[in-house]
């Protein structure tokens, strides 16, 4: 991992995360779910960060996404919405690098908490997760309403 730059993404780099987001949603089964373009990302760069894992050459083969959220039962918290590494990159350590600096990230804003979703069928991120100290329950499901 040490050739790999991790740092804040840039509206330069929006083309290159498109392409990751959708072999991130063919990773997860769910392609059809995939409806983001470039226009969109560009109009909506406001509500839009994260971190991308950049090769010396530019090429981005990771990245973590988050937003600010408010949670009434624990307060300001950052919601890691993605989190996706390319499958020749997985077990470098760059998916822990990535998470670490959205948790950083969080503990710098004075955050209560980090909280994301993981699939119930992904087990290796279920492993890496707990790894971290994450509790992982079956609590809640999700709820999305299109508009």
């Amino acid at each position: 991992m040490q050739d790999i730059n991790i740092r804040e993404f840039g509206e330069d780099d929006f083309e290159q995360l498109l392409e990751l987001f959708k072999e991130f949603s063919v990773f997860e089964k769910r392609p059809h779910m995939m409806v983001n373009d470039l226009t969109t990302m560009k109009a909506e760069k406001d509500y839009f960060k994260g971190f991308a894992a950049v090769l010396p050459d530019g090429q981005i083969v990771g990245y973590a996404t988050y937003n600010f959220v408010y949670y009434t039962w624990s307060g300001k918290s950052i919601y890691m919405d993605d989190l996706y590494v390319k499958p020749a990159h997985r077990g470098t350590g760059l998916g822990k690098g990535l998470i670490n600096k959205v948790i950083d990230f969080a503990k710098e804003n004075k955050c209560q908490k980090v909280k994301w979703q993981v699939s119930h069928w992904n087990v290796k991120a279920k492993e890496f997760y707990r790894s971290l100290g994450a509790v992982i329950d079956d609590n809640e499901q999700n709820c999305d309403l299109k508009l």
